[in-house]
């Protein structure tokens, strides 16, 4: 795979993250043994990992956590089947959470980190640093 279409895969699968895509609209971007990693941060402090069962499950239960989130790619680096997004992420709470309540604009600057193998999505790992003070 090119490096380009490399980056429009990853890209296209973040911009169904952000259009609110469950598992459905999720699973054609992800291979069967796709990892996800996702280190620690203010809301998970021992971090996870998650395996593809897993992380469509919670593309489903994430429309009851939030809505509206918004991806600003800042900055991507892609080499061969290695993607690499920084970027500003923001979404409105639907309950309350550490740091915030419900109705919240919640943000976080994440940088996120995929490989890929024969088109599909075999791992991401993920770095946020949220803001927990208002702006």
């Amino acid at each position: 795979m090119t490096d380009s279409s490399s980056l429009d895969r990853v890209l296209g699968f973040v911009r169904t993250v952000e259009a609110g895509g469950g598992a459905a609209e999720l699973r054609p971007y992800l291979a069967e043994d796709f990892q996800l990693t996702e280190w620690p941060h203010a809301l998970n402090k021992s971090g996870s990992t998650r395996n593809l069962q897993d992380t469509l499950a919670g593309a489903d239960h994430s429309k009851d956590i939030v809505a509206d989130q918004r991806f600003e790619v800042v900055r991507t680096t892609s080499e061969g089947d290695r993607v690499v997004l920084e970027m500003n992420w923001s979404a409105t709470l639907l309950l309350d959470l550490p740091h915030w309540d419900s109705g919240d604009t919640i943000r976080a600057r994440s940088t996120a980190v995929f490989e890929l193998r024969d088109g599909l999505i075999v791992s991401q790992d993920t770095y946020d640093c949220y803001y927990t003070t208002p702006q």
